[in-house]
């Protein structure tokens, strides 16, 4: 036996074979540091600075947005936004199918970078209009629009899309 093993209930112990142990344990809290400054990396370099501005008084006020939903519902209008080739074709119809004419005016957004684009739209004939839309950049955009009807209804559009 050398002089640094010695028995133990039997069978030889080298106290020199469970050095690692310690060592485990120390890499263990190594990687989750690690991950976790990964982790903060990504949430602060991907922060748009976006935020909803007064949340707390429109969360007071969120009656009169159920309200105005109730009142979009009501007319039973229904729009569809597509976005081809460098221009926007809003269509929009009642409850029974039938074009709904009036005026639309409104932007498109980029939901990341807050870039704006406003929008000139024309009628293209009962219930469609259409505006061109010379977007500077490929991916998501947003559009934010206003129908007023014949007899000044108002409703709301809001439709995301993907420009190529």
């Amino acid at each position: 036996m050398s002089d640094s093993t010695f028995t133990r209930g039997g069978a030889d112990f080298d106290p020199k074979r469970s050095n690692w142990i310690p060592w485990a344990f120390v890499g263990g809290m190594l990687l989750v540091v690690v991950v976790n400054l990964g982790m903060v990396y990504a949430a602060l370099s991907t922060f748009t600075g976006v935020t909803t501005g007064k949340s707390y008084d429109r969360g007071r006020a969120y009656n009169q947005v159920l309200a105005e939903a109730a009142r979009q519902d009501a007319l039973g209008w229904r729009a569809r936004v597509a976005l081809e080739g460098g221009v926007v074709l809003v269509t929009v119809a009642d409850r029974e199918g039938l074009p709904v004419g009036g005026r639309v005016e409104g932007v498109l957004l980029r939901p990341l970078e807050g870039a704006e684009l406003h929008l000139d739209f024309a009628a293209a004939g009962p219930g469609r209009f259409i505006a061109f839309a010379p977007l500077p950049g490929r991916g998501q955009w947003e559009a934010r629009l206003t129908l007023t009807g014949e007899r000044g209804e108002r409703f709301d559009i809001r439709e995301r899309m993907v420009a190529p």
